[in-house]
């Protein structure tokens, strides 16, 4: 099994920043000594609403962000192997959501975190 574990999410004005991390875990994610990162990503999920793709980054180091995000969130790899950063600058009240954190495993499927609030007040 994998475990993802988020944090850093809180209550912040409008144009403040904020810092998430996750970090997964389990004897899969290290079985094979040749898999130095695995892909993960930032999802989140406000009140009614669909998820939403907001960050990736690839095994390999290649990013993606989502359009209402692009200048102001940045994806990066934690020291630790398999945990992920989003540093979110710029906030604003719309990004008040759920944040989750997901790893696509060796195994072929997707871990997801429990999530973690981020609150932008106006």
């Amino acid at each position: 099994q994998v475990q993802l574990v988020e944090s850093g999410g809180g209550l912040v004005q409008a144009g403040g920043s904020l810092r998430l991390s996750c970090a997964a875990s389990g004897s899969i994610l290290t079985a094979n000594a040749m898999v130095t990162a695995n892909a993960m990503g930032w999802y989140r999920q406000a009140p009614g609403n669909q998820r939403e793709v907001v960050a990736t980054i690839t095994s390999v180091g290649t990013t993606n962000y989502a359009d209402s995000v692009k200048g102001r969130f940045t994806i990066s790899r934690g020291n630790a192997k398999n945990t992920v950063l989003l540093q979110m600058n710029s906030l604003k009240p719309e990004d008040t959501s759920v944040y989750y954190c997901n790893i696509f495993a060796p195994d072929g499927r997707i871990y997801w975190g429990q999530g973690t609030q981020v609150t932008v007040s106006s």
